[in-house]
């Protein structure tokens, strides 16, 4: 199948691109705004960049709390979202007023992270302590229309 994205022009009731690069992992990302506000949101486009400097980033289709609390502190934290947790990331995804904690309206407790301030999911196996990150860019397509993705 060939498709041009900037016509859409699949033929199918969703574009393909997502199931296309797959399996993706899920970014479970927790960050946290200068004045102290807890947000916990799980990001589809995630990954690990590079080991050497070590280099996680998530992207975000509009912008959303975890987008300015990550650039307003220059961290955040990725916690690994597992099977067990599916049900508790699931509730995270609601979208909620600035402000309201969404790891404690999913019933989830958070823990101090070791390296940055945002707290980590305590269920969680695993959670990378991100600092020092910053926006790279507003994605600019190939047809030089600007997109709204972080």
């Amino acid at each position: 199948m060939f498709y041009e994205t900037a016509k859409n022009n699949h033929g199918l009731p969703y574009d393909p691109l997502k199931a296309i690069i797959a399996p993706r992992p899920i970014g479970w990302i927790t960050s946290m705004s200068a004045k102290g506000e807890i947000n916990l949101a799980p990001y589809s486009y995630f990954n690990a960049f590079s080991t050497r400097p070590p280099i996680v980033g998530f992207s975000s289709e509009s912008r959303k709390d975890s987008v300015a609390f990550a650039e307003e502190t220059g961290e955040f934290v990725c916690n690994l979202a597992t099977y067990d947790l599916r049900d508790a990331m699931n509730v995270t995804s609601a979208t909620l007023p600035r402000g309201v904690n969404e790891m404690e309206v999913a019933g989830l407790v958070g823990e101090p992270s070791r390296l940055v301030r945002p707290p980590r999911v305590a269920a969680s196996p695993c959670a990378l302590n991100a600092s020092g990150c910053r926006r790279c860019a507003s994605t600019i397509s190939t047809v030089a229309d600007s997109i709204a993705t972080w």
